[in-house]
């Protein structure tokens, strides 16, 4: 999770590596450091607790030069954030130092041993012990990659590591079992990251290395090669983002921009992927036959946080389409249950990183019993897609804003065009429907629109102002409007701090009823697809939902369609939304949940896109 840049090339290395840091710090901001080599060998470093500013302000009293050199934005595993304990971390000479990302698993036990052998270690971190393994192993002049690809083979755990040895000069060198690590080929420069948004503003022409890769960076080129030093070929790919996606565009946040951008986003998730004239969907990056498609038995999806949510109004999705069962499981619990699996069972895997530690067990754990595993991702050529046999990849676009906005609805609309898709293979989405689905789907990012210009108008902003001072929420949806309750509850105690909680509707009378009085505000989605009789029936029971709250004294916000009677004349405050199939709901409900939890967070002074405690892209297990 933590951010990691590193830099060799004619550029002044420290502002192309704290920029670079500075796109990456949603990945971790406890602290952060800098390595680099001056012109005349030396190695310095600067750290500091906190956020990178802070870092910044140690430089700016402190300055270093250098032509290469390695930083570092942590989010803390090992030892608390200050700055004994931020990274880069150094050996007991000085001269070899590293950053690293994940965890070493037998830190214990290496340092128990190192420090019998003499070595001196002065911080709580896994990753200490890392240093000075390649202290011990570069004895006798041994080059820097034999010493840390020597290192690596008494490691256990997960990590992307990169070193700098003032003894080894002009050479940087990354390691990588788990955690990304994303190479950057420029025009007589090269770099090494923990995302693409480092790289962006100074080359689209990257790869990643793959599990066990180890990489040299010189000032010639990069060459990689396997733990046993054999060299491996890894094919670069452009990179389509612009640099000015991961810029905020006159934006306050990111987390605003990004809302901003679904519709977008939508839309280029549904570029090129369908036909309105036939209603066909066409799914390209697939090894998975048509056959294979017609005869699975099941499906299971597996994610985590933001993407669990969506992968739960995928199964909706897919069941009704697709008239196929499905089970939704936590990526983090997946393995550890033994899950029945086979060839007949489709696992397919949802991470907007493609790098997320648990959802890439859980599809390891899938691909050993034999299931044919299909990403649904927001980054071509990470981890996951490369282990797939099929991939769906979404455009949303680089993600800043640590709780997910634009990649979550992207999934969303790579969800039901693969729901759509079994649905028409196995021949259970007729074609006249297909049709009307699809010409319905790509009206909506133009009524995500219509929904955002309320935000223009300050109405959000209002609402927040009469909620921002509330302790606890209670958000409430029936079938596949149950996932979005969730989401935007999540959202709120994301980026706000408040105590939050997703519930589906009908179990109010099971418990969660005796929370409600005239403290606690619940936000209740009403939504209805008048064509749908099952839609009518959810929103009829949704609205005696509301009155049960009402008659407890609770306060209620509702989510309902434009020119509802019902929910309105019940409900304290209404949002109204465009019309549209039930099944479509979900890409517009989500809208109104993020502006309010934003506005709320904003009106408490909380710090929008980096919340306390949390990381982007989680990878360590």
């Amino acid at each position: 999770m933590c951010g990691i840049v590193g830099y060799i090339g004619p550029k002044k290395v420290v502002p192309v590596i704290i920029e670079g840091l500075r796109k990456l710090e949603y990945r971790g901001y406890d602290s952060a450091g800098i390595a680099v080599v001056t012109k005349d060998g030396k190695l310095e470093i600067r750290r500091a607790p906190g956020k990178l500013r802070n870092l910044e302000e140690v430089i700016l009293h402190s300055p270093i030069e250098g032509t290469y050199g390695i930083g570092h934005t942590r989010w803390a595993t090992h030892g608390r954030p200050t700055e004994e304990n931020a990274h880069p971390h150094r050996d007991c000479t000085g001269q070899i130092v590293v950053v690293h990302n994940g965890i070493i698993e037998n830190y214990l036990e290496l340092k128990e041993q190192l420090q019998r052998e003499g070595h001196k270690f002065v911080t709580e971190t896994d990753t200490e012990v890392v240093a000075h393994l390649v202290e011990k192993n570069s004895e006798g002049g041994a080059p820097l990659e034999d010493a840390v690809r020597r290192s690596l083979k008494e490691l256990r755990g997960i990590y992307s590591l990169v070193f700098l040895s003032a003894r080894d000069p002009h050479k940087i060198v990354a390691a990588r079992i788990g955690p990304p690590s994303v190479i950057g080929l420029g025009d007589g420069e090269y770099f090494v990251a923990s995302d693409i948004p480092a790289l962006l503003e100074h080359t689209r022409q990257i790869f990643f290395l793959a599990d066990g890769d180890i990489a040299v960076l010189t000032q010639n080129g990069v060459r990689v090669m396997d733990h046993d030093g054999s060299p491996v070929e890894r094919l670069a790919h452009h990179v389509a983002w612009d640099p000015i996606m991961a810029e905020k565009g006159g934006y306050k946040h990111f987390m605003q921009k990004e809302i901003f951008e679904q519709p977008r986003a939508v839309r280029d998730t549904l570029l090129g992927r369908i036909s309105q004239d036939t209603g066909k969907v066409f799914l390209d990056e697939m090894q998975i036959s048509e056959k294979q498609f017609r005869e699975f038995e099941q499906v299971r999806i597996v994610a985590c946080g933001t993407s669990w949510h969506s992968a739960l109004a995928g199964k909706f999705m897919i069941e009704r389409l697709a008239r196929l069962q499905v089970e939704v499981d936590y990526g983090s619990e997946f393995r550890y249950r033994d899950p029945i699996l086979d060839s007949k069972t489709l696992t397919v895997c949802v991470s907007q990183s493609g790098e997320t530690a648990d959802t890439l067990a859980a599809q390891r754990e899938a691909k050993l019993k034999g299931s044919p595993t299909l990403a649904i991702c927001n980054v071509m050529g990470s981890m996951i897609t490369r282990e797939a046999a099929g991939t769906v990849i979404t455009h949303a676009g680089p993600e800043i804003g640590v709780a997910s906005t634009k990649a979550f609805t992207a999934q969303l609309a790579a969800l039901l065009l693969l729901a759509s898709y079994l649905g028409q293979i196995r021949g259970k989405l007729a074609p006249a429907a297909a049709v009307k689905l699809m010409q319905e789907f790509t009206r909506i990012p133009h009524k995500m629109e219509t929904i955002l210009q309320a935000d223009e108008s300050g109405f959000y902003e209002n609402l927040a102002r009469q909620f921002f001072r509330y302790t606890d929420f209670l958000y409430l949806g029936r079938g596949i409007h149950y996932p979005i309750a969730l989401e935007g509850a999540l959202k709120l105690k994301e980026i706000s701090y408040i105590h939050a909680e997703g519930y589906p509707a009908g179990e109010m009378k099971h418990g969660p009823n005796a929370l409600i009085d005239e403290n606690l505000p619940v936000v209740v989605l009403a939504t209805r697809d008048e064509t749908d009789p099952e839609s009518v029936t959810r929103y009829e029971k949704s609205v005696s939902n509301i009155k049960e709250v009402k008659a407890r004294d609770g306060i209620v916000i509702c989510i309902a369609t434009e020119k509802d009677h019902l929910a309105r004349e019940a409900s304290d405050h209404i949002i109204e939304l465009p019309t549209a199939p039930e099944i479509l709901a979900p890409l517009l409900e989500i809208i109104p949940l993020q502006l309010l939890a934003y506005h709320i967070a904003v009106r408490r002074g909380c710090d929008v896109d980096q919340p306390r405690n949390l990381a982007k892209s989680v990878t360590v297990e």
